[in-house]
């Protein structure tokens, strides 16, 4: 089940549970859309893998009798900052971006 972390790992921009602009990777690392595109070049700093939209889970469950939404599994609350250096991003971008995602 994905965390819904609760911020863009490298800006810090608040990015609730609802945020059509997260982004994430294949190890949920998150992203503002901005951060990914301007910054990471869709390259994860992290696994040099791309990104895509973070699914937006319900605020609550839409079956009765079934634990969904927000209600039953509410997003990670601790903020999560990226640890590689401006110098590690644009080594791994550089080296990566113009290399497709499912090429990698």
């Amino acid at each position: 089940m994905l965390e819904i972390r609760p911020n863009c790992e490298w800006c810090d921009k608040d990015l609730p549970p609802d945020a059509p602009d997260a982004r994430i990777c294949s190890y949920e690392c998150t992203y503002c859309a901005k951060c990914v595109e301007d910054v990471l070049h869709n390259v994860c700093a992290t696994c040099g893998g791309g990104f895509v939209q973070r699914p937006i889970r319900p605020r609550s469950s839409n079956r009765t009798g079934v634990n969904t939404g927000l209600d039953s599994h509410p997003a990670r609350t601790d903020r999560v900052l990226s640890r590689w250096s401006r110098d590690d991003v644009d080594e791994i971008s550089l080296r990566l971006r113009e290399v497709p995602a499912s090429e990698r």
